[in-house]
C-alpha cells in the first residue's frame, strides 16, 4: 500500500477479474475505493478457489483495501442509492452493461464531470470472457505442440484490461482537471486483446506473410529460448536474449567448438543475430540438449548465474508459494486478517517507491461492512434513515 492516490475516491460496481483489478490497484496505492455489491454478494463472491467454508479466496484478494456497501440492486430504491453514491463522488468504474440504470448518460445527470470507466467484453456491448476473447484473436492455436488449441490458464485479457482501466480512469481525471468536462471511458476486452497482438507485431507479421505462426511448443518465437532436461531429469528453461547472454551460455556448457562447425557449414555468425540462433534450431538444439542432459541441474544453476544467463526451473504453483525469495522474504506481502478467518500471505502494491514507506496490505471488507458509514458521509442520509433502509431490507450491514 501506498498513498499515491490518497484523497481520490472511486465507486465500483463490478465483478469477475478485469473490472475489480481496477479498482483494486487504484485502492494499492492509496484511493479510497467503495465496491457497492447486491446485499449477499454478487456474481463473483463464492468464486472459486473457496476454502472449506466456502468462502472465496479469489474475491478476498482481488478486493483488498476496498469498502464495501451492500444494497438491493433488484428494487428501484437501492438502484437509486447507488446512482447517487456514483454522482456524489464522481468516479466510477463498473463493468455493468452500457445500457441501464448505470449508463453514463443516466449518471450524468446531477453530475456533468463524471469520470466513468467501463470494462465490456465486445466495442459493441455483447459479452465476453477472457478465454472467449482469447480464442478469438488467435493465441490457443498458436499454443502448445499441435494440433489441438490448448487455452492458457492465466486470464491475460482480464488482467491486462484492469490495469488499463486503472490507467483510463487517471488519464480522464487529469483531462477532467484540465478542462472541467467528464467523459465516458470504455474499454473491450476484445480490443486489448487485438490491440496486444497488434502492437507485439502479430497483426503485420500473419499479413505481410500471409501465413500463421508454427506451433512451437515450449521454444521462444525468434530467440534461442527452450526449455531442457538436466541429468537428475530437471526440466529447465532456458532464454538468450543479447549477445553476451548467447556467449556466456556456449562458454558455460563448453559448446564454442561445436557451435562453431555449425556457423562454419551453414555459412552464419550466431554471435550477433539472435533470428539466426531461431532459424538454426534444429542444428542447435542437439547441441544443447546433448550437453545439458549430461549436467545436474544444481551444478548448471551455479554455472548459469556466474555467467548471467537467464534460465528457471519448472516447478508447481505450491512451490512458488513456498519460495521465500517470492513470497515469505518478499516486502510486497503481509499477513492482514481475513474475512474468511484464514491466514496466508497477501499481496499489496506491486510496485516500489523508495521515496515512501510501503503499508502492509489490508484486507477485503466483509460484504456492507462500510453500508451505514459511506451512506451518512456521502449522501448525508441520517442515523434513523439508514436504520429505516436496513430494516427494509434496501441496504445490507456486515
Amino acid at each position: 500500500m501506498y498513498d499515491l492516490l490518497r484523497g481520490l475516491s472511486v465507486i465500483e460496481a463490478s465483478s469477475f477479474v478485469a473490472s475489480p483489478t481496477a479498482g483494486l490497484y487504484c485502492a494499492q496505492m492509496g484511493a479510497e475505493v467503495i465496491r457497492v455489491d447486491q446485499i449477499g454478494g454478487g456474481p463473483d463472491f463464492r468464486r472459486w478457489p473457496v476454502t472449506a467454508n466456502n468462502d472465496s479466496l479469489y474475491w478476498e484478494n482481488l478486493n483488498r483495501a476496498k469498502k464495501s456497501v451492500a444494497l438491493d440492486l433488484g428494487r428501484p430504491e437501492g438502484r437509486d442509492l447507488l446512482q447517487r453514491l456514483v454522482r456524489a463522488t464522481g468516479q466510477f468504474i463498473t463493468n455493468f452493461p452500457v445500457s441501464g440504470f448505470l449508463a453514463h448518460e443516466a449518471l450524468v445527470a446531477g453530475r456533468p464531470d463524471l469520470v466513468t470507466v467501463r470494462v465490456m467484453g465486445w466495442a459493441d456491448g455483447s459479452p465476453a470472457l477472457d478465454y472467449t476473447v482469447n480464442n478469438s484473436v488467435g493465441y490457443p492455436m498458436m499454443t502448445g505442440a499441435g494440433p489441438d488449441p490448448v487455452n492458457h490458464v492465466l486470464p491475460a485479457w482480464d488482467l491486462l484490461s484492469g490495469a488499463y482501466a486503472a490507467f483510463a480512469l487517471l488519464a480522464a481525471i487529469q483531462r477532467r482537471a484540465a478542462t472541467g468536462e467528464g467523459a465516458e471511458v470504455r474499454i473491450p476486452l476484445s480490443d486489448v486483446a487485438i490491440g496486444t497482438v497488434a502492437n507485439l507485431g502479430g497483426i503485420a507479421e500473419v499479413l505481410t506473410t500471409g501465413e500463421n505462426r508454427p506451433r512451437l511448443g515450449n521454444a521462444v518465437y525468434g530467440l534461442f529460448g527452450r526449455d531442457f532436461v538436466t541429468r537428475d531429469g530437471v526440466r529447465t528453461m532456458i532464454v538468450v536474449v543479447t549477445p553476451r547472454q548467447w556467449s556466456n551460455l556456449v562458454s558455460a556448457l563448453d559448446l564454442g567448438a561445436a557451435v562453431a562447425r555449425v556457423e562454419a557449414e551453414r555459412g552464419v555468425d550466431f554471435a550477433r543475430d539472435d533470428g539466426l540462433r531461431f532459424s538454426h534450431r534444429d542444428a542447435l538444439y542437439p547441441l544443447f540438449e546433448a550437453a545439458i542432459a549430461a549436467r545436474g541441474h544444481d551444478d548448471l544453476a551455479v554455472a548459469f548465474d556466474a555467467f548471467g544467463i537467464v534460465h528457471s526451473a519448472y516447478r508447481t504453483m505450491l512451490d512458488a508459494a513456498r519460495d521465500p525469495d517470492l513470497v515469505s522474504d518478499n516486502p510486497i506481502f503481509g499477513a492482514p486478517g481475513n474475512p474468511s478467518g484464514v491466514a496466508y500471505p497477501a499481496a499489496g502494491a506491486f510496485a516500489t517507491v523508495p521515496q515512501l514507506d510501503r503499508r502492509p496490505p489490508r484486507p477485503a471488507p466483509r460484504n456492507g461492512e462500510h453500508s451505514e458509514e459511506i451512506l451518512a458521509d456521502r449522501l448525508s442520509l441520517s442515523s434513523g434513515e439508514i436504520a429505516r433502509l436496513i430494516d427494509a431490507g434496501v441496504v445490507g450491514v456486515a
